[in-house]
């Protein structure tokens, strides 16, 4: 069984004269003659709380339900520890697989319609888990609600950035990241409270908020004119995209299987023949995945998307940062019960530490942006994460009699890493014109997920799958960590200096 609480969460200096409209076409430059400036959106900020409540209950799902995984089992007992984790991992898959075909399908059908349908079937699907009769139908239930997270995450995000000016972007990327934080943060302690009532209560308490969300987006969040305006200036007016059914299934196919190999080696083995059947099914779909998409006139994922040098780092930066993310916080949680002997609640207070600098940095993000630059921002954050395990490589001991010296400075590290890199690699979304935003902001989940699986996958292998590893075992986890968050530096350096977070000239 994995640990999905482990699985869990630009290009330059902003321009003097941003453009606020929704969708700029990366590469297009300002035209002179254009006319002035529109005011921002005064209801951006509304917008992006809206978006942001969503995300906070995708990724607070994800994280709480892993808390009160022994309360659902000794609800059914008869079930096996193999069965009962696909509560956890069916969510995780299904959440992975669909993220680029729901982001798709939302650019087709309109962001605002997908959000909408997305959310509601998110609170229908938590009250069918929280009153599921049986493990079949809560596990039924919560893949439907990993299917409604995928269409929430990418289209939240591409909702929100189109309504804020340039400037402001990386304030309201680092917004929408700390929601994310405050929800990974907030997760196993909600979870912990509410499964000790009863586990199903982690589900009931969805609706209400869904109801707010759906009731806020209905009147807040921008109609579809807004594609519209932006295919009028770019010369597609009469445009209609193009269903691409084989290419949806080979993505979905290919995603799955990986992912499915990731998440359940661990209980499979990660020599044993279905682990290694998943994983040579998904690499041989992913294949015929990429050989489509360069035929197809209109591909679920537009290969044009990654004519833009910047989007391309951010979403290979996203992939390196999240294998160290994911590692980390899985070797933090080793090190506290494992190598030091802590009980959960007291591991998962002193983890605190990082959560709150990622929710104080990022809320500071666009400032730091304005006055460093999204490439020097980046580097800087990438740079900071990779401190903190190096910082536990070379000064955690055996006992954690000195918890304040030799572990939680690399937790502020790591947390000041995560909350200047995230928001600017998630702001490239605004680098794409309107009709693929919402699939833009897909491939970086996607980024994300895998990343996170992958880096929990590696960390066991790494640490031989011990429940409590010694400080050897550990320490060749932090050096891992150290040098995937070196090379997402790296990619935050290929950001190119002068590109705003609107990408007027991010194309390389």
């Amino acid at each position: 069984m994995t640990n999905p609480s482990a699985k869990a969460q630009g290009s330059g200096a902003p321009t003097a004269a941003p453009d606020p409209a929704p969708g700029p076409d990366p590469g297009s430059g300002p035209d002179p003659g254009s006319g002035p400036v529109p005011a921002p959106d005064p209801r951006r900020w509304l917008i992006l709380a809206v978006a942001s409540a969503a995300q906070f209950l995708a990724v607070l799902d994800m994280i709480a339900v892993n808390i009160a995984f022994p309360a659902i089992g000794a609800d059914f007992r008869s079930a096996s520890t193999a069965q009962l984790s696909w509560v956890l991992n069916a969510y995780t898959i299904v959440l992975a697989a669909l993220l680029v075909p729901a982001g798709r399908l939302a650019d087709a059908i309109g962001g605002r319609r997908s959000f909408l349908t997305g959310i509601a079937l998110f609170g229908l699907a938590s009250v069918a888990c929280g009153v599921a009769p049986g493990l079949g139908s809560l596990i039924a239930a919560r893949v439907v609600q990993g299917a409604a997270a995928a269409v929430l995450v990418p289209t939240s995000l591409s909702l929100a950035l189109p309504a804020f000016p340039e400037r402001e972007r990386p304030t309201a990327v680092g917004v929408w990241t700390a929601v994310s934080a405050v929800a990974a943060s907030s997760g196993p302690v909600a979870g912990g409270l509410l499964a000790a009532s009863d586990w199903r209560w982690i589900f009931l308490v969805n609706p209400p908020v869904v109801l707010v969300a759906w009731v806020a987006g209905l009147r807040l969040l921008p109609r579809p004119g807004c594609v519209g305006d932006e295919r009028r200036r770019t010369g597609r007016v009469g445009e209609r995209r193009r269903l691409d059914p084989l290419g949806t299934l080979l993505v979905l196919l290919g995603t799955g299987s990986l992912t499915t190999a990731c998440v359940e080696a661990a209980d499979w083995g990660y020599d044993a023949p279905a682990t290694l059947a998943f994983l040579a099914a998904g690499l041989a779909v992913g294949a015929l995945a990429v050989a489509h998409v360069r035929r197809h006139p209109d591909p679920v994922v537009d290969p044009a998307l990654f004519r833009t040098r910047a989007f391309t780092a951010a979403a290979l930066g996203l992939l390196s940062y999240f294998l160290a993310y994911a590692a980390s916080l899985l070797a933090a949680t080793l090190l506290f019960t494992g190598a030091w002997g802590w009980s959960t609640s007291r591991a998962g207070l002193a983890v605190t530490p990082w959560p709150l600098t990622v929710l104080v940095v990022s809320m500071l993000s666009g400032r730091i942006v304005r006055a460093l630059g999204e490439r020097t921002t980046a580097v800087v954050g990438g740079l900071c994460f990779a401190a903190g395990p190096m910082w536990w490589l070379f000064l955690a001991g055996g006992d954690g009699a000195h918890y304040v010296v030799e572990c939680m400075p690399g937790l502020v590290l790591t947390g000041i890493g995560a909350g200047l890199y995230q928001p600017v690699m998630f702001s490239a979304a605004g680098l794409l014109p309107a009709r693929q935003l919402s699939l833009g902001s897909g491939v970086l989940m996607m980024s994300r997920q895998g990343g996170s699986a992958l880096g929990v996958a590696a960390l066991v292998v790494i640490t031989g799958g011990a429940a409590r590893p010694g400080l050897d075992a550990l320490r060749a986890g932090w050096v891992f960590t150290a040098v995937t968050a070196a090379l997402a530096a790296v990619a935050g350096a290929a950001l190119r200096t002068g590109t705003g977070t609107g990408g007027r000239d991010g194309q390389g």
